[in-house]
């Protein structure tokens, strides 16, 4: 089966995009998650290095290029209905711009947010600002 095959399965939305959700590999640790369009996930199925759609920035953003915290890709699993992607990735330092390891380290809580981690590093450290 070719790459191309492969991105004939994936329903992407009317915006051309596909939730993609990074999670660690062996540990299972959900670290962040990211829009690609076909373009990215393509780009990350050949070279195992991965890359995203940043909406913002309105063009591929290959995970780590500023920052140096790479991800790698083990395995990429498409969900049943074709419409989200698990990555399951080897994780070079932080995955969230804040610094943490993971994005979601903001727990809703009946007193409101709370914390569940700290940065690891700065983000003057990640991005020289």
């Amino acid at each position: 089966m070719t790459i191309e095959t492969l991105l004939d399965a994936v329903r992407f939305n009317d915006d051309g995009l596909i939730a993609a959700i990074a999670q660690a590999d062996g540990t299972n640790e959900v670290l962040m998650l990211a829009w690609m369009n076909r373009d990215a996930l393509r780009e990350t199925l050949e070279t195992g290095r991965v890359c995203y759609w940043s909406r913002s920035r309105k063009g591929l953003w290959r995970k780590g290029e500023t920052s140096g915290q790479v991800q790698h890709l083990v395995e990429a699993r498409l969900d049943c209905d074709g419409d989200a992607v698990l990555l399951l990735v080897n994780q070079k330092g932080v995955a969230c711009h804040t610094g943490r390891r993971s994005c979601f380290y903001r727990a809703m809580r009946p007193e409101g947010f709370v914390d569940t981690s700290a940065p690891e590093i700065s983000q003057e450290a990640l991005y020289g600002r």
